[in-house]
């Protein structure tokens, strides 16, 4: 079974950490996947807006493109704490 062009590239990016769009269909071209410039764009545009990459202008023709990194606010965080207190509480004879 063949993974999807997405994953593919999603993976390598995440590998690589951070790489410029260059280099990204140049590791493709390299493993056998011949991607368009088109086709590129619109997986790594589709990839941008699910929030998985941020994709910056690195220079007047290349692209740098990152990993996102999730931010938490003060609600995700109060939250993460309750659900911890909740599921300590929920064992009968607990010390708390």
């Amino acid at each position: 079974m063949t993974l999807p062009l997405r994953n593919i590239i999603h993976d390598k990016i995440v590998d690589a950490g951070s790489l410029t769009d260059e280099d990204l269909s140049k590791s493709l071209s390299k493993d056998g996947h011949n991607v368009s410039t088109d086709m590129l764009n619109k997986i790594l545009l589709g990839l941008e807006i699910g929030g998985i990459i941020n994709v910056t202008w690195f220079t007047k023709d290349i692209r740098k493109i990152e990993v996102a990194e999730l931010e938490e606010d003060e609600t995700d965080i109060e939250d993460k704490k309750m659900r911890e207190r909740e599921y300590e509480a929920s064992f009968p004879g607990a010390d708390h």
